[in-house]
């Protein structure tokens, strides 16, 4: 199930091998456990309404990489502790926006840089924007798991790690969140 995700792009694959490599200070290593790992943080991150997701992955890669040489599963122990640094990170993007002043808005008509498609910038905000109106009708940890499981595009193992919850758990919230989605639906209080 892809919700509004655009078509899958050929991505490394982490193997055991290329995160030994990159541990070893190997820089196209970690070029291609960033291209690996990025979109699917970046999407997550989009996915959660974090304000700068691009900034926020950045900051992802920015602690990863230093504790490559720390990381016990090979390929699987990168993607879940990359997760967990994300999902730490979103925590951490929240609470500093409740904690900042409101800022002030934006006003197109004195923004004189150039800009991409209008209808393109349009269609992505509103395929993003559809995903997070189905989201936001789930409690957080629904919301979480789904947003982890589809977007992101883990394993339920992965993402009971990830979460600190059993795989059961893990399985009941997104069985929970799928039927509160079917529902909110079929009551038309969102629309795709």
């Amino acid at each position: 199930m892809h919700i509004g995700c655009e078509e899958a792009v050929s991505r490394p694959e982490l193997t055991d091998e290329l995160v030994a490599a990159a541990a070893a200070g190997d820089p196209d290593a970690r070029g291609a456990i960033y291209q690996a790992l990025a979109p699917q943080v970046l999407g997550y991150l989009k996915a959660r309404g974090v304000d700068d997701p691009e900034a926020v992955t950045n900051d992802v890669f920015l602690q990863l990489l230093p504790q490559l040489g720390k990381v016990t599963g090979g390929g699987e122990g990168v993607r879940r502790l990359t997760f967990t640094i994300a999902r730490a990170r979103m925590v951490d993007a929240a609470r500093a926006r409740s904690r900042s002043a409101p800022t002030v808005p934006y006003q197109p008509e004195s923004d004189a840089r150039t800009v991409g498609s209008a209808e393109d910038a349009a269609h992505a905000a509103l395929s993003l924007a559809r995903v997070q109106a189905v989201l936001d009708v789930l409690p957080d940890d629904q919301r979480d798991v789904l947003t982890l499981r589809v977007v992101a595009d883990l394993s339920i193992e992965q993402v009971a790690a990830i979460m600190g919850r059993s795989v059961g758990a893990v399985k009941q919230l997104q069985r929970r969140g799928m039927v509160a989605i079917r529902q909110a639906l079929a009551e038309r209080r969102v629309t795709l």
